[in-house]
């Protein structure tokens, strides 16, 4: 597996070795040795999660606050997708910055998500089925996030704005000030 280290400490863009012959292709998709291995500790992962949503569609940015936060090993299945991460750990030298990487069927990427991040993404193809493990199980009162169009974070989500669907949650969602002064 080939993997490269974002500019945001701990949050890891995974590569697989892909077997392809005339019958199609093989490739290991998890291992828990080899993702330790990588990070430097093994993350207990403890619920997958699906997802399928339509072009425009724009999830996030999410996370779980406190002892509820989540690190996450995200892919997609079908499709292609814009996956964010944005550093919140209090006191990080990246902190407000993200990352943005196109993880798609085709490619196979995977971005290793670690606690402390908000984490979003965004439908670049017609749909999108978008699958996730996390290592801590999701608890609704430590639900928190940031509105995806927050002026100081910048996001690009590579969605025209006339074209991004939102959930209600999500265009109400507060903005990233709000979140750094709970922080």
């Amino acid at each position: 597996m080939k993997y490269t280290e974002t500019k945001l400490s701990g949050c890891f863009i995974l590569e697989p070795v892909v077997f392809e012959d005339e019958r199609g292709y093989f490739f290991e998709s998890y291992n828990e040795n080899r993702l330790a291995a990588i990070l430097g500790y093994n993350p207990h992962f403890v619920q997958d999660n699906q997802s399928k949503s339509q072009y425009g569609v724009v999830r996030g940015l999410h996370m779980q606050a406190g002892d509820h936060a989540q690190a996450k090993l995200v892919r997609v299945l079908e499709g292609s997708v814009l996956d964010v991460a944005v550093d919140v750990r209090p006191g990080s030298p990246t902190y407000g910055q993200h990352v943005a990487v196109e993880l798609s069927a085709e490619n196979k990427k995977q971005l290793f998500v670690p606690r402390g991040f908000l984490h979003g993404f965004s439908v670049l193809s017609e749909h999108a089925v978008f699958a996730y493990k996390c290592d801590n199980k999701y608890n609704k009162e430590a639900e928190d996030g940031v509105h995806p169009l927050d002026k100081l974070l910048a996001v690009d989500w590579q969605i025209p704005a006339e074209k991004m669907i939102l959930s209600q949650k999500d265009k109400e969602a507060q903005n990233f000030t709000a979140l750094s002064d709970k922080l």
